[in-house]
Parts: structure tokens; C-alpha cells; sequence
């Protein structure tokens, strides 16, 4: 039996299926398609959030400024998400029907910059705003509360919020970048037998 195996030379010579680039073009626009419905219908939804926290603000008329800078907490860490998450549908409508394989992996990766930085520095500002805001918005409501009221209110509140950053956004970012980079690695493979051919 020989020792002398060189698993790199033989995975390097493995033969790779390469990717059919009118599949690719129908998995890109299917894909492309559900993203942009998902992030407008984000947009809808927390245009509709921030509206009704602006109402509910006004209409019950807030007593302590601690209601009113969570509040304004809420709304600003809304406001940044959907900033940042038009510039990522702008990114998904760049990439059109006309370009060249090259065109396709350079706006994919461009996309893949976008969602990496919504994914970090975006969620982490969402993520520390949002429950900020809410916890003071809460706490003129909790101070008419009983006190084991209140502090099942504020753990249901903890919890969420740590379910939501441990456990469903970890997820979400693995299912969208493996999605992003699967489409990324095929790009290349086209790109990659192009430039051989």
C-alpha cells in the first residue's frame, strides 16, 4: 500500500460538474425575485412600526421623557435598517439581464459587501437601539404595574429580544450567506471555464 498519497494533487484533479449558466441565470432571477418581495415587504412592515410607535406616542400622550427618547430610539433604529436596506435592493436590482458572466459575479460580490455590512454593523446598531428604546418606552407602563408585573413583562421582553440575536438572526445570516455564496461559487465556475475555454 503506498503511504505517499497526495490528497491535495488528488482532490485538484477531481472532476467538478460545471454549472448550466441558463439554470444559474433562472436560480439568479428566482432568487434575486424572492429577495427583493422579502426586503420591500421588511420595509412595509417596519415603515408601519415606526408609524404606529409615532401614534401610540402621540395619542396616549407620554408623561416622562424616558417614553418619549425610546421612542425616538425606536424610529431612528428603524429609519437606519430601511436605509441600509434600500441600498441592498438598489444592489439586487443592479444585477440585470444584459450583463457578462464578469458583470454577474462583480454585482453579486458587491451585493455580498452590502449584506455582510447590513448583516454586522446595521443588525448591531438594530439590535442595541431597538431594545434600548423599547425598555424606556416600557418603563412608564411598568411603573403602574404591580411589581412581579413588571418583571415579568421586562424578562419576556430579555428573552425575546436574546432569542431574536442568539438564535433566529445567527441563523438567518448563515441562510442568506450560504445562499449568496453558493450563487457566487457557481458565477465563478462559469467565469472560471470561460476564461480556460
Amino acid at each position: 500500500m503506498n503511504s505517499n498519497i497526495d490528497f491535495n494533487e488528488l482532490w485538484a484533479s477531481q472532476k467538478t460538474a460545471k454549472p448550466n449558466k441558463a439554470a444559474l441565470m433562472a436560480e439568479l432571477n428566482k432568487y434575486k425575485k424572492t429577495n427583493l418581495i422579502k426586503m420591500i415587504a421588511l420595509n412595509l412592515v417596519l415603515v408601519a412600526t415606526a408609524l404606529f410607535v409615532v401614534y401610540i406616542l402621540w395619542s396616549n400622550q407620554a408623561k416622562l421623557l424616558t417614553t418619549k427618547i425610546g421612542a425616538v430610539l425606536i424610529v431612528l433604529a428603524i429609519v437606519i435598517f430601511v436605509i441600509a436596506n434600500n441600498k441592498l435592493i438598489v444592489g439586487f436590482k443592479n444585477i440585470s439581464g444584459a450583463e457578462s458572466n464578469k458583470a454577474y459575479l462583480e454585482n453579486l460580490l458587491a451585493v455580498k459587501s452590502k449584506q455582510l455590512f447590513m448583516q454586522t454593523t446595521v443588525m448591531n446598531l438594530y439590535f442595541i437601539l431597538l431594545p434600548v428604546g423599547m425598555g424606556l418606552c416600557m418603563y412608564e407602563y411598568a411603573r403602574k404595574m404591580t411589581l412581579p408585573g413588571a418583571i415579568f413583562a421586562y424578562t419576556a421582553f430579555v428573552l425575546w429580544i436574546a432569542f431574536n440575536w442568539f438564535y433566529l438572526r445567527p441563523r438567518q445570516i448563515k441562510k442568506q450567506r450560504n445562499l449568496l455564496d453558493g450563487m457566487i461559487h457557481k458565477f465563478q465556475l462559469i467565469n472560471d471555464q470561460l476564461i480556460a475555454d
